[in-house]
């Protein structure tokens, strides 16, 4: 008879939420149910609530989770040369790497009824959001000073473009059923988009 392993709470809680990323990516995350997270992990129901008492403690692990990997996975090394322009086009493409090994984020993101619901998790992707325009538009900013980009370019707003860019591909990639190279396909409308912010060579 195999014995039985028995888990810590941080290895048991790093596995619901595993399973629950995985759901969400294959089911949609409206539709994750303590049952199927119980069956997913192979715990019974009051198991899971032993961890997490409600389904919103859940998702805040998960985003909790969601927010450390993105730190890790999009961080970018930088030499001391590096443009502010190669940054941020480095950021962009480590960021739609992460949304392909995480498939759930579009899901996530997109999802009414679960952000109508938990208000901690809606609040979470709009500051993650924000962090990321702000970053975005101190890059753009730079190039702007730096002759690169047009004086006429609005900082902001461009920082806005491209997160409409990486948020609508990431829709059309969840859509599509994954059919097409994200991160290729991001990597050739940035560089158009960059190409359009430059000034004229003219």
């Amino acid at each position: 008879m195999a014995t039985r392993i028995r888990k810590s709470a941080a290895e048991r809680k790093e596995e619901i939420v595993n399973a629950t990323l995985r759901l969400a990516g294959e089911i949609g995350p409206d539709r994750i149910t303590t049952e199927a997270l119980a069956k997913e992990v192979g715990i019974s129901q009051p198991g899971i609530f032993r961890h997490f008492p409600t389904k919103s403690d859940i998702w805040e692990a998960v985003s909790q989770h969601i927010s450390t990997i993105l730190q890790t996975k999009v961080s970018v090394s930088r030499r001391k040369d590096t443009r502010p322009a190669e940054e941020l086009h480095d950021f962009v493409m480590g960021h739609l790497a992460f949304i392909v090994a995480t498939p759930a984020i579009p899901a996530i993101l997109f999802s009414r009824e679960l952000h109508s619901e938990n208000e901690k998790l809606r609040a979470f992707f709009a500051g993650l959001i924000k962090k990321r325009h702000q970053k975005f538009s101190r890059l753009i900013a730079a190039e702007i000073e730096s002759g690169l980009f047009k004086k006429s370019l609005d900082a902001d707003d461009a920082a806005y473009l491209i997160l409409v860019l990486i948020q609508g591909l990431a829709m059309r990639w969840s859509l599509n059923n994954r059919e097409f190279d994200l991160v290729e396909e991001g990597r050739r409308l940035l560089d158009l988009q960059l190409e359009g912010f430059k000034q004229s060579s003219g």
